[in-house]
């Protein structure tokens, strides 16, 4: 069997955490796939850790000793990770783990190298988590397609596939939220015109927990202009 890696960063998100690991086990994987799933916890200080130090065996489970942002927790997934595949699952439930199936079947039916899952293709009425978040991400993926020649819908989507052999060769630096525009700059640096699907989204604000602010957002934009100038 071939495996998937789903690697969970999970900052404080002790609600949440059981209920996306059991979305993750009702998932049926095409082409007789099994899920990997590695789980960081990067220094909650919630419940969390606790949850997490109890899982099953069958989960890679990673507890860093202090905060040090999203990137550098998918970072240390990443080199735990062993699958043919991987993509990344947000701990919270913005995100619904039925479209992961949906996403592997169609990357390897069609020989992808990326695939992305777009909240926006087919569905141009979602707002995201709030007008501000939705402009953001619109600018976001329009500064993405002009630097480097794609045809985005959704740059900032967490649901990013790649083959794990091509992800890990790549020499990511991000610690926060600029995971996203580093891998896109580096697939389309590779040649690879990113293809979409659509997806589900349930967006959540930041008084529930939304964490990425403005800051991230010229993070993002910094990151597209460092791998494509520098």
């Amino acid at each position: 069997m071939s495996t998937i890696s789903i690697i969970i960063p999970v900052y404080n998100e002790e609600k949440t955490i059981p209920t996306i690991l059991g979305k993750l086990e009702q998932v049926q994987w095409p082409h007789n796939y099994i899920a990997e799933i590695v789980i960081v916890d990067d220094g909650s200080t919630d419940g969390s850790r606790e949850i997490i130090r109890n899982l099953p065996p069958r989960y890679i489970t990673i507890l860093k000793d202090r905060n040090e942002g999203k990137g550098a927790a998918i970072r240390t997934g990443l080199a735990k990770s062993t699958g043919k595949y991987v993509v990344i699952q947000d701990a919270d439930l913005e995100y619904g783990p039925h479209d992961l199936a949906r996403m592997l079947s169609h990357m390897i039916d069609n020989n992808l190298s990326v695939l992305y899952g777009s909240r926006r293709r087919d569905r141009p009425k979602v707002h995201h988590s709030g007008f501000i978040f939705f402009i953001g991400g619109y600018i976001l993926t329009v500064i993405t397609n002009i630097l480097f020649q794609q045809h985005l819908t959704d740059e900032p989507t967490c649901y990013k596939m790649f083959q794990g052999s091509l992800l890990r060769s790549w020499p990511l630096t991000c610690k926060r939220f600029e995971f996203c525009p580093e891998v896109t700059a580096y697939a389309a640096k590779n040649g690879i015109q990113i293809p979409e699907i659509p997806i589900a989204y349930f967006p959540r604000t930041a008084a529930e927990g939304k964490k990425i602010n403005y800051k991230d957002w010229f993070e993002a934009v910094w990151t597209l202009l460092r791998i494509k100038f520098l």
